[in-house]
């Protein structure tokens, strides 16, 4: 409804939606080239993903892969738990980045829920 009973005006209207979706865009692009990071084990597996989730990167200490701490089998097992892990770890930092960058567009998009792209 709007307020004095008159007419939205529709220019004004595309004018929001259009500005809205620059700024959608915009922030898109910015969580595509941003990194967050991720670790495990103590900081013996890091893993790099975009802001938008996308893995740039993944880093494995040496110290991860002693052969005489345990079995090959062993180390094999827990090796691909802490790169799991790490990468978990950078998607939750990824998803948290998203919600601070587009939350405040959906919530002028009408709230949020619903919205086909945005996590949240």
């Amino acid at each position: 409804m709007i307020p004095g009973g008159g007419q939205p005006n529709m220019q004004q209207l595309l004018q929001q939606a259009q500005k809205m979706q620059q700024d959608l865009a915009l922030a898109q692009e910015e969580l595509a080239n941003t990194e967050v990071d991720g670790q495990a084990g103590g900081g013996l597996v890091k893993a790099t993903v975009t802001g938008a989730g996308e893995l740039r990167a993944l880093k494995i200490d040496p110290k991860a892969v002693d052969p005489e701490a345990a079995s090959v089998e062993e180390t094999a097992e827990t090796l691909a738990d802490l790169i799991v892990a790490a990468v978990q770890a950078a998607n939750q930092n990824a998803q948290t980045l998203q919600q601070q960058k587009l939350g405040p567009l959906a919530q002028g998009l009408g709230g949020g829920s619903g919205i086909p792209g945005l996590p949240f």
